[in-house]
């Protein structure tokens, strides 16, 4: 009785199992034909790579291949203008790299807008060295080189003003670096226009000094070569370095008079003055 018992248990068993299988077994192929009508019902969205910053991208810095990567883009959400390509955005090998033109945040995409041509730079803050600073100087055609001078050129710089009673001119600074002229920091030296205001590359010192020349008198850029790069020293010249005539002040001789009395009348003679 017992081994009937227990054969009937495992009987029960088997067929219970095999129950359980064959259920999760249906409900796999349930979970997988659900699956497979959610693919059919969802499009494909079609992508395209679009370039992105991979960090915060700073103003004025230049673009380097490890600041930009590659992202997948919705193909009908591209930006206009975006580079879709490294090369693109980050040039061939030996190609000038471009500037940003202002700062792009992480993943941000990189447009035309945001970054120069090849081989320009981001405007007057991208090219000041550390420490120096910018400053304008009015200028006309006789004072600014006839309207030869360009960006990047290197001038001596001249002033004409009152010192001691005398009009004198001097050289004050040698070889400063012009960043800009007017409005443009970029020179073709093919076409010279007569510039009203150039800017300068100088230190906080030199900023003082030239605003306190610009106040006391008159400048006057003088070019210099694009290989000079001497020394020329203290120049200062007056009136009489020109002419080769120097004034001479007479001595006022001294005047001595008298005074007499006709009346009611003073009467002021003048008499020679006794020899001391």
């Amino acid at each position: 009785m017992r081994i009937v018992f227990a054969l009937i248990l495992l009987v029960g068993l088997g067929l219970a199992g095999s129950a359980a299988y064959m259920v999760m077994q249906r409900f796999n192929e349930y979970e997988a034909a659900l699956a497979a009508e959610r693919r059919n019902q969802v499009p494909q969205i079609e992508t395209t790579e679009v370039a992105v910053a991979a960090r915060k991208l700073e103003f004025a810095r230049y673009l380097k291949p490890d600041d930009v990567r590659m992202v997948k883009w919705p193909a009908d959400a591209v930006p206009p203008g975006a580079f879709l390509s490294l090369e693109d955005v980050i040039g061939t090998e030996g190609q000038e790299p471009r500037a940003i033109l202002r700062d792009i945040l992480p993943n941000e995409p990189i447009l035309p807008g945001m970054v120069t041509n090849f081989g320009e730079d981001a405007g007057i803050r991208s090219r000041l060295a550390p420490g120096m600073r910018a400053i304008t100087i009015r200028v006309d055609v006789t004072t600014g080189v006839a309207g030869f001078l360009q960006p990047g050129d290197r001038v001596d710089i001249f002033w004409t003003g009152d010192a001691g009673g005398k009009t004198i001119t001097k050289l004050i600074f040698e070889k400063i670096k012009l960043i800009a002229i007017d409005q443009t920091a970029q020179g073709d030296g093919m076409t010279p226009s007569v510039a009203r205001n150039v800017t300068v590359e100088v230190s906080p010192q030199i900023v003082a000094e030239l605003t306190q020349a610009q106040r006391t008198g008159q400048l006057t850029l003088s070019l210099r070569g694009v290989e000079d790069v001497a020394e020329t020293g203290t120049i200062e010249v007056d009136q009489t370095d020109i002419t080769g005539v120097q004034t001479i002040v007479e001595e006022a001789k001294p005047v001595c008079t008298i005074r007499t009395r006709k009346g009611a009348e003073v009467i002021e003679l003048v008499v020679p003055c006794p020899v001391e």
